[in-house]
């Protein structure tokens, strides 16, 4: 049962902890709706710079879902949205059946785009409603119709996830816990202090108690001044009395009755190996741990009988038997697993026993596994220095995402301009004639001859714009990897799995002649995975297996159980193989050996496959193909 001093600290506690959490739900919910009114803005921006770069485009064009799909401004707008614009899962044109014209990614582009809920909706619902909505998984768009000719040819939408707005939340969540964690420990410290000042009294009375159980009679309570402490010293000081009188009666030599401990029952419960030895050497107890550390600890046996001179154990223990000083703590490997490990893998410390008189009457002697506090050190360091890393790169790629996406919209006006220059100059300006040659080397009439272009300056133009595109690649691919991944794991059927992966592959598949073949059986055990991440990973393999085989070939998916209870999955192709040199580097950010790749895709499928908890090999010859080995475990 609780003490009252607990109670006392307990109760402050609890009342100033309900304070600073009603403030911070307060600071929550404020911030929860800012979040959301922040990304909405955010979203309705670049609908609206999407929309103005898609309604300079379908009017001119006789197809317009072409037109989007191949110019290059909503084409960069598309794609630099979901690494710029934060938040954003996905940016999307779709025509009036949710059918997806340009997407953020090609792969899905038509496709039907399932509608999700309105995030303008979600804006006008109760605080709490919104609080559930960050926590879940779900996505909220922005819609913007598009129109032509007055009517409404489709319409622009953007996918917000809440990933973000809950990282900013949790920012939030985390300021207001330090808040209440520093009010909570200065709440301690002040009922504490109360409890301390409150419950002096019962101290008092608990220091005479003690000296009457250790036979000293007639004490007196020095209580506070006060009736009700005045009463309480009374009562105590009769009951003082009434003993002194029992032990008159009972003779003046009889001791007081000695407690009952079980000291080796508290030492075979330690963790730490302990061995309490006597004044001669001689081992007195040794609980399980320490019989384990040191063979041949038997109650009475001397030290020396069972341990050489130069054994660091007997050492400390004599030499504290020796001269009463305490030793250690020592590192050294001393059981047999620790010999075995070649490491110091102990700490040892031995203290000594002493009278009342202060003679040495035994030594203590305490081993203590320490070998795992290096490890979780070291991984602690080496935690705090990726994540400080991460922080410090995420900010740079942000930083120059921006000068990026603006000098892509300057560089598209900027062609546009050029394109309007030229088209006036052609328009006002003269144009000089030109002869033309009729039949049988006759003059067949005369004709202007067609403006001067600047082909440099296009070239120029172009030039800057593939660095551009390129660098926005680096930078997204960058952003990919430091921003933080939320898996949503279900158990997932490979078999469905695949055929999915099979179907989006297929047009590549059917250009490049490669036949693609499923090996996986209905009743093979599920994964424990994120459908979306799964799927993208198989894609990127199976996009790079039918690159591998431009002159057609077979690519295999296949699906089976494996030792250990995991399952693997395996995708193989003929094609060109990898060369022995590039093995090693095939998952390294941005390598690849491809003029036109991108050096992401099998880093992605590495890191995808790390936080499912997966490995992943690969065995590839040249010139016969490859072969990709994922294992996961099972559900």
């Amino acid at each position: 049962m609780a003490s009252i001093k607990t109670k006392q600290v307990a109760g402050v506690t609890a009342l100033v902890g309900a304070v600073v959490v009603a403030l911070g739900l307060v600071q929550i919910v404020s911030l929860a709706r800012l979040s959301l009114t922040d990304a909405q803005a955010r979203a309705e921006l670049l609908a609206n710079a999407m929309y103005q770069a898609a309604s300079k485009v379908v009017p001119e064009s006789s197809d317009p879902a072409q037109a989007l799909r191949a110019d290059p401004g909503v084409r960069s707008l598309l794609e630099s949205s979901v690494a710029y614009a934060r938040g954003v899962a996905f940016a999307a044109i779709v025509d009036t059946r949710d059918v997806a014209i340009a997407h953020s990614f090609p792969e899905m582009e038509g496709q039907p785009i399932p509608p999700h809920a309105s995030l303008e909706a979600l804006r006008r619902e109760s605080a709490w409603t919104q609080i559930r909505a960050i926590y879940s998984d779900r996505l909220f768009e922005i819609r913007q119709p598009l129109l032509v000719g007055g009517r409404e040819f489709g319409s622009i939408r953007i996918a917000l996830s809440m990933l973000l707005v809950r990282e900013g939340l949790g920012e939030a969540v985390h300021r207001a816990a330090r808040t209440a964690l520093v009010a909570l420990v200065v709440a301690v410290l002040v009922a504490v202090l109360l409890a301390q000042w409150m419950l002096r009294p019962i101290h008092v009375i608990k220091s005479g108690l003690a000296r009457l159980g250790q036979g000293e009679f007639n004490v007196r309570l020095d209580l506070p001044p006060g009736e009700e402490f005045q009463l309480l010293g009374s009562s105590f000081e009769a009951v003082s009395a009434q003993l002194a009188s029992t032990r008159d009666r009972a003779g003046p030599g009889t001791p007081p009755p000695a407690p009952d401990a079980s000291l080796a029952s508290v030492g075979e419960a330690l963790e730490n190996a302990v061995a309490l030895f006597g004044p001669g050497g001689e081992l007195l107890f040794a609980n399980a741990a320490m019989r384990a550390m040191l063979p041949g600890a038997e109650t009475g046996r001397r030290i020396a009988d069972w341990l050489d001179e130069r054994h660091v154990c007997r050492r400390l223990v004599e030499g504290t038997l020796g001269d009463g000083r305490a030793r250690g703590p020592v590192g050294a490997a001393v059981g047999p697993e620790d010999r075995e490990t070649g490491g110091a893998e102990r700490a040892l410390l031995v203290d000594a026993v002493k009278d009342a008189d202060g003679r040495v009457t035994g030594a203590l002697l305490v081993a203590r596994n320490v070998a795992y506090l290096d490890r979780v050190r070291s991984m602690v360091n080496y935690s705090h220095k990726l994540s400080s890393f991460s922080r410090l790169m995420a900010g740079v790629a942000h930083e120059v995402k921006n000068p990026l996406n603006a000098m892509t919209i300057h560089l598209e006006l900027l062609k546009q301009k050029l394109q309007q220059a030229a088209q006036r100059e052609r328009e006002a300006a003269p144009q000089p004639l030109v002869a033309e040659a009729g039949e049988g080397g006759s003059l067949g009439g005369i004709r202007e001859a067609p403006p001067p272009v600047a082909p440099d300056l296009a070239r120029h133009v172009a030039t800057i714009g593939d660095g551009i595109k390129r660098l926005d690649q680096v930078m997204g691919g960058l952003l990919k990897f430091l921003r933080p991944e939320e898996l949503r794991l279900q158990p997932v059927q490979l078999a469905d799995v695949m055929t999915e992966v099979a179907r989006v592959v297929e047009p590549e598949a059917r250009r490049t002649a490669v036949t693609v073949r499923i090996d996986c059986a209905r009743d093979l055990p599920d994964i424990n995975a994120d459908l979306v991440m799964l799927q993208q990973a198989l894609v990127n393999l199976a996009m790079n297996a039918c690159q591998a085989m431009p002159d057609g070939g077979t690519l295999e998916l296949r699906g089976r159980a494996t030792a250990r209870r995991r399952v693997e999955v395996t995708v193989t192709d003929t094609g060109v193989g990898i060369a022995p040199d590039h093995l090693a580097r095939i998952f390294d950010l941005y390598f690849t050996t491809r003029p036109q790749g991108s050096g992401i895709g099998l880093s992605l499928v590495y890191r995808i496959v790390q936080l499912h908890d997966g490995e992943i090999a690969v065995e590839s010859t040249p010139g016969h193909g490859t072969t990709f080995r994922l294992s996961f475990p099972r559900t």
